[in-house]
C-alpha cells in the first residue's frame, strides 16, 4: 500500500475533483460515512452520548458529516466547534448549516472549562479538530482540549490523523490526541505510519473514499508499506549451495557476538553455507557457540583487528560467494578500516556493509558511488549522520527525505534501522517496514539483521526483494519472541532463535493468528 505526503494527498484530491469528476462534497460525505461505520463496528452507536469537536477546516467538516449519521442511527451527539464558526466554507459549511437544521446541539467553545463536565460524562469522543496540513505547535485553546480528550479516558475516534500529530513526520506537534481508533482517507500519511504518530493512532484504518485504484497506487507517489513477495518454493532435490553461500568479514578482540549473529542468521533464516571470515584468536571461541559455521581465521593486527595482508585471499574467496557482509563487530582499527575500503572498492559481489564497515566507508564514501554490483547499507541514525553529514535531529526530523537523498546520492540501498525502519532505494522509493518491537533495541539485532538479508538474497529473492523481505522476517522474528518472552529482555539471541519460526510464519503466511505480536496487521483497509 502507498503513503502519501500532504501535498501528495492535496493533488490526489485535486485530481479526484477535476479528472474523475467526484466532487469535494462527496469526498467529504464518503469520508464522514466511512468514520461512522468504523465508529458503529468497533464501538457501537445506539443509545451512547457522543462528544465531537470540530476545527474549523474541512477535518471538521468531516466531524458534522459523523455527527449526522451518529444522530441517525440513534446516538446522542453533541458537537463542539473550537475556533470562529464564521470561517467555515465550502462543503464544510454545507455540512455545519446540515446538522444545524438537526436537533443535535452545536456549540463553539470559547472556555476549556465549559466542556469538562460533558467529557466526563459522555461515552465516546469524536477528533475532527486538525486534519494533515498542521504546521505549528498546538496552543491556547486547542492544546487545552486535546489535553482534556487525553484525560477523559474515553474511547476516541480520530478523523484522518490525530490533531497534533504532523502529517508528513509523525511529530507530535507540541501536544497530540492519542486515539483508540483512526480513520485515514485516500491512503495512509506519512504522519499515520512513522513513530511518534503512529503510536497515537491506535488501530489504524484506511478508506479509498471512492478514489480509483489507478488513481492512489501511481507510480510518482513513491513511498510505501513494505509488503515483500513470497520467498521461491525450496527445492526439495536440492543442496547447501544452492540456498546461497555468504561471506562474513568481521570481528575483533573483544567483538564475539556480532560475527557469531550475522554468520549464524544466515543459517537460521534459510541460508546454505555461511562462511567467516575473523580475526584467529577469537575464532575457536565463536565456533563453540556456532559450530554449523564455516571458518576462515584471519591474520591480525597488533590491536586484534583483521590485518590488510588478508586481502588478496580475501577477494578470491568473495568470488566464489554469492553474497559478502563486511562490517560486524569489525572494530575501528585503523589498518582493519582501510581492508574495509579496498575490500568494498574491489569486491565485485553484491555487498552489505553495516556497523563499523560503515564508520571505515565514511571516510571515502566514492567508494561506495563507483560501485558496479549493489551496495547495501544498514546504518542506525548515529552511522546515517555520519554518512550524510548530517545531525541527528535534522535527520530524524524528517528520516524519509534524508533517506531519499542519502541512498540517491550514493547509489545504494539503504536501511535506516529503527521503529518502522526505513528501506531507502536509488530510484527514491522507500518501504516503511511494519514488523518489529522495542524489545529489539538491543545490542547484536543488527547483527542478526544483516545475516537476515543475505539469507533471503540466498534463498532467491532479487536483491531489492531479498533486503526488503530480511527487514520485515527480522522484525517478524523479534514479535514472535515478543509473544512469548515479553518486550523487555529480549536478546539478539533470541531474535536468532525465532528465525527458523518467522520464515514458516512468512511462508505459511500466519500474520492474522492472535498470538502473534507485532504491528503490521494493523493497517484495515
Amino acid at each position: 500500500m502507498k503513503v502519501s505526503s500532504v501535498t501528495e494527498m492535496r493533488e490526489l484530491d485535486r485530481t479526484a475533483i477535476e479528472n474523475y469528476g467526484i466532487e469535494d462534497k462527496l469526498l467529504m460525505e464518503n469520508a464522514g460515512n466511512a468514520t461512522y461505520f468504523v465508529i458503529l463496528q468497533e464501538f457501537g452507536i445506539e443509545g451512547k452520548r457522543f462528544l465531537v469537536f470540530c476545527g474549523i477546516g474541512n477535518n471538521g467538516g468531516d466531524g458534522f458529516v459523523i455527527a449526522r449519521k451518529i444522530h441517525s442511527a440513534g446516538g446522542e451527539v453533541t458537537i463542539f466547534i473550537i475556533g470562529d464558526r464564521g470561517k467555515f466554507d465550502g462543503s464544510a459549511k454545507m455540512n455545519l448549516d446540515i446538522v444545524s437544521c438537526l436537533p443535535i446541539e452545536v456549540r463553539q467553545i470559547d472556555d476549556p472549562a465549559s466542556v469538562r463536565e460533558e467529557v466526563f460524562r459522555c461515552d465516546c469522543i469524536v477528533d475532527a479538530i486538525f486534519g494533515t496540513g498542521l504546521a505549528r505547535n498546538v496552543e491556547g485553546i486547542y492544546s487545552d482540549i486535546i489535553e482534556i480528550i487525553n484525560e477523559s479516558g474515553k474511547t476516541v475516534f480520530s478523523v484522518d490523523i490525530p490533531s497534533g500529530v504532523n502529517g508528513d513526520t509523525g511529530k507530535v506537534m507540541g501536544i497530540a490526541v492519542r486515539a483508540d481508533c483512526t480513520v485515514t482517507f485516500g491512503l495512509p500519511k506519512r504522519g499515520n505510519i512513522l513513530y511518534p504518530g503512529y503510536d497515537c493512532c491506535g488501530e489504524l484504518y484506511v478508506t479509498h473514499i471512492s478514489f480509483p485504484p489507478e488513481h492512489y497506487d501511481r507510480d510518482s507517489i513513491k513511498v510505501e508499506i513494505n509488503e515483500p513477495p513470497p520467498l521461491p518454493l525450496r527445492d526439495n532435490d536440492a543442496h547447501k549451495g544452492d540456498f546461497g553461500e555468504a561471506l562474513f568479514i568481521a570481528g575483533a578482540s573483544g567483538y564475539f557476538g556480532a560475527p557469531y549473529f550475522a554468520a549464524l542468521s544466515f543459517l537460521k533464516a534459510g541460508g546454505g553455507y555461511s562462511r567467516l571470515a575473523a580475526p584467529s584468536s577469537i575464532t575457536p571461541f565463536i565456533a563453540m557457540k556456532g559450530s554449523e559455521i564455516v571458518f576462515i581465521p584471519q591474520r591480525e593486527t597488533g590491536s586484534g583487528g583483521i590485518a590488510r595482508e588478508n586481502k588478496d585471499a580475501l577477494i578470491e574467496l568473495s568470488e566464489k560467494m554469492d553474497i559478502v557482509v563486511i562490517g560486524p563487530g569489525l572494530s575501528l582499527d585503523e589498518e582493519t578500516g582501510k581492508l574495509a575500503c579496498q575490500l568494498a572498492a574491489e569486491i565485485e559481489k553484491p555487498l552489505l556493509i553495516d556497523g563499523d564497515g560503515i564508520t571505515a566507508l565514511c571516510k571515502d564514501l566514492d567508494i561506495i558511488r563507483k560501485r558496479k554490483s549493489p551496495t547495501i547499507l544498514t546504518p542506525h541514525l548515529g552511522e546515517m549522520s555520519k554518512m550524510t553529514g548530517r545531525a541527528v535531529p535534522e535527520i530524524n526530523n524528517d528520516k524519509i527525505s534524508a533517506l531519499q537523498a542519502a541512498s540517491g546520492g550514493l547509489n545504494a540501498i539503504i536501511v535506516l534501522k529503527g521503529a518502522h525502519s526505513l528501506i531507502g532505494f536509488p530510484d527514491k522509493r522507500v518501504l516503511i517496514n511494519m514488523t518489529g518491537n522495542s524489545g529489539m533495541a538491543t545490542a547484536g539485532s543488527g547483527d542478526v539483521l544483516t545475516g537476515t538479508i543475505a539469507a533471503m538474497f540466498g534463498l532467491g529473492l532479487s536483491i531489492e526483494d531479498a533486503v526488503a523481505k530480511g527487514v520485515f522476517i527480522h522484525g517478524l522474528s523479534g514479535d514472535l519472541a515478543a509473544r512469548d518472552l515479553g518486550e523487555d529482555g529480549i536478546t539478539a539471541q533470541d531474535i536468532l532463535d525465532f528465525l527458523p519460526q518467522a520464515v514458516h510464519y512468512d511462508r505459511e503466511e500466519l500474520y492474522d493468528d492472535e498470538e502473534t505480536a507485532g504491528s503490521y496487521s494493523v493497517l484495515k483497509v
